[in-house]
C-alpha cells in the first residue's frame, strides 16, 4: 500500500508531459502537400497508361465528351500540339510528375512528423515556383495563378516564420 501511494505522489511531483504544439495551419499544408502528391502520382499513373493509345482520338473523344466545340481556336490549337506528341515524350512527361509527386509525398509525410529537413523542402519548393508565377501574372493575369502565387507565398512565410516551433530540432 505505501509502494502505491509513494508512485502516486511521485507522479503528482513531476511536471506534465509537454503536449506537441496544435498548429492547424501545418496540418492544412500538410494535407495540400499530400493531396498534390497524390494528384501527381494519379497523373503519372493516366499519362504512363496513356503513352501507347492514339492519342489524337482519345483527345477527340474528350473533347465530344466534354461537348466542346473543336473548331475554336484553343482546342484546335491544343489538338495540333497532342498531335505532336510521341510515345517518348508521354513516358518522360509520366517520369517527370511521378518525380515532382515524390516531392509532394515526402514533404508531406515530413511535415507530419515535424522533421527539420521537410520543412525546408517544402519552403524551397514553394518558393522555387513564386517568380515562375509572377512572370506568368505580368504575361497573362488569371486568378488561379494568383490564387497559388499567394498560397505559395503564404505558406513559405508561415514555414519560415515558425520553423523553430513547428520542427523538432537536434542540438
Amino acid at each position: 500500500m505505501s509502494e502505491t501511494l509513494n508512485s502516486q505522489t511521485t507522479a503528482a511531483k513531476r511536471p506534465p508531459a509537454k503536449a506537441l504544439n496544435r498548429a492547424p495551419t501545418l496540418y492544412a499544408i500538410i494535407a495540400f502537400k499530400l493531396l498534390k502528391g497524390t494528384l501527381f502520382v494519379g497523373l503519372a499513373v493516366a499519362a504512363y497508361a496513356m503513352s501507347d493509345n492514339d492519342l489524337p482520338a482519345t483527345y477527340q473523344q474528350l473533347l465530344h465528351f466534354l461537348r466542346v466545340n473543336p473548331e475554336r481556336k484553343f482546342w484546335s490549337d491544343l489538338a495540333i500540339q497532342v498531335g505532336n506528341l510521341t510515345e517518348s515524350k508521354v513516358l518522360w512527361v509520366a517520369l517527370g510528375t511521378l518525380v515532382y509527386s515524390l516531392f509532394s509525398l515526402v514533404e508531406g509525410i515530413g511535415l507530419i512528423f515535424r522533421v527539420g529537413w521537410a520543412g525546408w523542402l517544402a519552403i524551397g519548393e514553394s518558393a522555387f515556383f513564386i517568380p515562375i508565377e509572377v512572370l506568368e501574372l505580368i504575361h497573362h493575369f488569371t486568378k488561379p495563378v494568383f490564387f497559388i502565387l499567394m498560397a505559395n507565398i503564404f505558406m513559405v512565410w508561415y514555414l519560415f516564420r515558425y520553423r523553430d516551433r513547428l520542427f523538432k530540432h537536434h542540438h
